[in-house]
């Protein structure tokens, strides 16, 4: 995942001042030092490191801070708001037109992921406003780029405008705005080749589309693996375009991360999505701030509770949290919460999510093994639906046969057994209110079971029902 290695750097530049109780200058000098060392190994842009830690530093040997009585927390909270700042300080959504269609237009290098971030946007639009897109196919020069428009609309069964590669792509565009203004089609997505910012024919061509269009949104994709070039790219675009915002995609990728803390410093076009994956699901809303807190690894419980909230509706939630209470929890249901949680993606990211948790010995090392999952699924379904639904009807010689029927041992069906079994004990726990969970005592500051944590839990829960009234 993106940043890991920027994050470790910066937890244990902190980690120094945590320990001490009095914080000098030259502590701060020290630390400072070494978080440069880490933004400019990550790929950040050298004004940028520059900017930052000048304003980090001045900040930072205050009178008010050194003399506080935890000068540690100070700074760390000085890190992660100069963190957000770089990043943009606010979330910047889609700008929207006033009458339908709202245009948007994306542009980057051939590679960067611009068609599958085409579909990824139009699968996040229907499900966040019900609405009704069009994509149009301006890639005339990539082999397949057309079809594979084609197949994303199938899959999403959003309708996609084409004319074949032996028409222009502004006459594409042209009469594909007119079928969105006949169908009533309320955005309107137009793919466009990928070019070096260098080729001037085709950057032209970018421009007329532009000048036809007066697209709402021109977004720039870049790929997070560029690298230090991205921000030239993104620069580039920016002067001869005009660029509205900026997708990083790719964000999973063994890659440094730092294009992400670069592109809105220097072009001053806000970050507006991420792609973390090749699911169409896979398209996160940029906050700057989350992201700040995700990479000082002080987690981010909001988009946590957010991906929850798109994977479970609330009537599914319900019946889940009285049969928690009845402990009736059983195996039918077990399944069903697999395949819910790993359809939010990866274990070992969600767990850094949750704050407290990438400071854990040892998370680092965490991974779920898709296979482990397939094979404690086929257990699952390898049981008489009286088993999965009465657990404790498991004695040996059903155990063995369950075992042969999915190809694993008796031991792998008995370990699997009881993780279930103290799955449910904790859930059932869980839904009693006792939040004493061995290992999540640092969370919140002293444990999801203490003051500070049912606080922050209340403001996350009255943040997002604010949120959906002003949807509703």
């Amino acid at each position: 995942m993106a940043f890991e290695s920027l994050t470790d750097r910066l937890q244990q530049a902190m980690s120094k001042l945590r320990r001490k109780g009095k914080v000098t200058e030259a502590d701060v000098k020290e630390m400072m030092r070494e978080i440069r060392l880490a933004l400019l190994e990550a790929d950040v842009n050298l004004q940028v490191v520059k900017e930052f830690t000048k304003n980090v530093r001045e900040r930072a040997i205050g009178v008010e801070v050194l003399d506080s009585l935890s000068p540690a927390q100070q700074i760390v909270k000085i890190v992660d708001e100069e963190l957000t700042k770089t990043l943009g300080s606010e979330t910047v959504g889609i700008e929207k037109s006033p009458k339908i269609p709202t245009i948007i237009m994306m542009a980057g290098l051939q590679g960067a992921g611009k068609t599958t971030f085409a579909g990824k946007l139009a699968n996040h639009l229907m499900k966040t406003e019900n609405a009704r897109p069009l994509m149009i196919a301006g890639d005339i020069y990539r082999p397949a780029a057309i079809d594979q428009l084609k197949v994303l609309g199938q899959q999403l069964n959003v309708p996609v405008f084409d004319m074949g590669t032996d028409v222009s792509p502004v006459e594409i565009v042209r009469q594909g705005l007119a079928v969105a203004q006949e169908k009533k089609n309320d955005y309107v997505l137009i793919d466009t080749a990928g070019r070096l910012h260098i080729d001037t024919q085709l950057m032209d061509e970018l421009k007329q589309i532009k000048d036809l269009a007066q697209p709402n949104e021109i977004l720039l994709v870049v790929d997070a693996m560029t690298g230090q070039d991205a921000v030239n790219v993104a620069e580039s675009f920016n002067q001869q375009l005009g660029i509205t915002g900026v997708v990083i995609t790719k964000l999973d990728g063994d890659t440094r991360g730092g294009a992400a803390l670069s592109i809105r410093q220097v072009t001053g076009a806000p970050i507006k999505f991420t792609g973390t994956g090749e699911k169409l699901t896979d398209l996160e809303v940029f906050h700057p701030d989350r992201m700040s807190s995700r990479i000082l690894g002080m987690g981010d419980m909001l988009t946590l509770i957010e991906k929850a909230q798109q994977d479970y509706d609330e009537k599914k939630a319900e019946e889940l949290a009285q049969k928690m209470k009845e402990n009736s929890f059983d195996f039918n249901d077990f399944v069903e919460q697999i395949d819910q949680v790993m359809g939010m993606g990866p274990i070992e990211d969600l767990l850094k999510m949750i704050p407290g948790m990438s400071q854990m010995p040892g998370i680092e090392n965490v991974k779920v093994d898709p296979k482990q999952i397939a094979r404690q699924k086929a257990m699952v379904y390898s049981m008489t639906p009286a088993e999965r639904e009465n657990p404790d009807l498991l004695n040996p010689s059903r155990r063995r046969r369950i075992a042969a029927g999915s190809g694993n041992s008796v031991v792998e069906v008995n370990r699997m057994i009881k993780q279930f079994k103290e799955s449910r004990k904790m859930m059932q726990q869980m839904s009693k209110g006792n939040m004493n969970i061995p290992g999540m005592d640092q969370m919140f500051g002293g444990g999801v079971k203490g003051k500070l944590g049912k606080m922050a839990m209340n403001r996350m829960v009255k943040k997002q029902k604010k949120k959906k009234k002003k949807r509703k």
